[in-house]
């Protein structure tokens, strides 16, 4: 059994701090340290297809706000004259500025499908073409280092995600309802009916009163505005406002408190260095700006929390944030976007080497879209994935092509990430 063998004062420590049940896979102590053994790597997924042009919108770019209407971002926090971040992104954008977060505006998997299930188990599973491998490549690469040195890996969640199943056995830990559940519902049910013509527009509306009276709600419990949907107009998109109230504080104090769990894990003697962890809800059919709002505020407390949760482990990080495909670059009828193709992923870590965007932005010009309707992906995913498991975790190239990967010969490792 390869997993790790935590502290009973850690054990204890997050369990009274969750006040749930604990699922871990009990194992030897690891070996000796090395500067090799400290090196971390995390993977968040972000289930449902998040909106690139949402969490790094494109502020330099001519095409962006007729494009998006009032789905166009506004309050974003500034990276350069090119990008900026989502207002929720506080904390990513923090980390940004410290030269310790990355974006990469438009990559994609290799899938073009724009099926949830479909997209995902490439994501996941690191494979060219869909349900060709029933083993995930983060756990593929753990059995590759661990021809070397000990490496243990750990997810978040009743039951490991695809990206760790695999021959090496791994730890899990199970928050219980720290880790929303219920936010991919949702996303199920729109992948079941969206091309059925009664049932899909239905369920986009009620998702969108659903949305607004979510955020009606935040706004009477926060004695202020949160956020202002908008579902159209030009100029009509998330607004940055007064305070959360109380409801939403709590979410983010609970995401960040998951985010310092895990990194209490694996800041342990003998705890993990690879990681896994799943969030839904990011399917913004209808009610975009203000699912989004909260999603991403959630997202960016579990980040926080894993920084901060980290301490000095965290110059030995690096954490990768992807989802299966992006948005169409267009708003819908309904005050969201549909599947589409690339999206943004996010690259933080102590470890990381501070820069611009990676890859390259195809623009939103009419002739530059993906099929007249998504962001065109520059960048394979696989690419960036290979980059950081090359440069800083060690693995052999070769491997990553054939066995990491396979077949991914192509898919060339971007250099120089960390």
């Amino acid at each position: 059994m390869n997993a790790f063998a935590p502290s009973r004062r850690g054990l204890l420590a997050t369990a009274a701090g969750f006040g749930l049940s604990l699922q871990l896979l009990a194992v030897p102590a690891m070996a000796a340290d090395s500067a090799l053994n400290r090196k971390k790597v995390i993977v968040v997924i972000c289930r449902g297809g998040m909106d690139g042009l949402s969490v790094a919108p494109p502020i330099g770019d001519s095409e962006y706000h007729g494009l998006r209407g009032g789905l166009a971002v506004e309050g974003a926090l500034p990276l350069d004259g090119a990008f900026a971040l989502h207002p929720q992104l506080t904390a990513v954008h923090a980390l940004a500025k410290a030269g310790e977060a990355r974006i990469a505006p438009a990559v994609a998997t290799p899938d073009r499908a724009r099926s949830h299930f479909e997209a995902q188990d490439v994501l996941e599973s690191g494979a060219a073409g869909v349900y060709s491998t029933t083993s995930g490549w983060l756990n593929r690469a753990v059995e590759t280092l661990s021809a070397h040195r000990k490496v243990d890996a750990m997810s978040v969640g009743a039951t490991a995600p695809l990206i760790l199943r695999g021959k090496v056995q791994t730890a899990s830990w199970s928050p219980g309802r720290a880790v929303d559940a219920e936010a991919r519902l949702p996303t199920l049910l729109q992948d079941l009916y969206r091309n059925d013509p009664l049932l899909g527009p239905a369920l986009a509306r009620g998702l969108e009163t659903e949305t607004m009276a979510k955020v009606a709600t935040a706004d009477l419990d926060g004695g202020g505005a949160m956020m202002n949907v908008s579902t159209g107009g030009k100029g009509g998109g998330f607004k940055a406002g007064a305070a959360p109230g109380p409801g939403a504080q709590q979410g983010r104090d609970a995401a960040k408190k998951l985010g310092e769990s895990l990194a209490g894990f694996m800041r342990e003697p003998g705890g993990p260095t690879v990681a896994a962890i799943s969030l839904d809800g990011f399917d913004s059919h209808a009610g975009q700006a203000g699912l989004l709002n909260g999603r991403l505020a959630y997202l960016d407390a579990v980040l926080d929390g894993v920084h901060q949760g980290l301490g000095p482990e965290w110059k030995n990080t690096v954490v990768l944030v992807a989802t299966e495909f992006g948005r169409t670059a267009r708003a819908n009828g309904t005050g969201g976007t549909d599947h589409g193709t690339g999206s943004t992923a996010l690259l933080l870590g102590g470890a990381l080497k501070p820069g611009g965007i990676v890859g390259d932005w195809p623009t939103l010009k009419q002739n530059a879209l993906f099929e007249n309707r998504d962001v065109a992906p520059t960048l394979d995913m696989r690419g960036l994935f290979k980059g950081v498991l090359a440069d800083h975790m060690g693995v052999d190239k070769a491997a990553l092509d054939a066995t990491v990967f396979p077949n991914s010969a192509t898919a060339r490792p971007v250099a120089n990430l960390v």
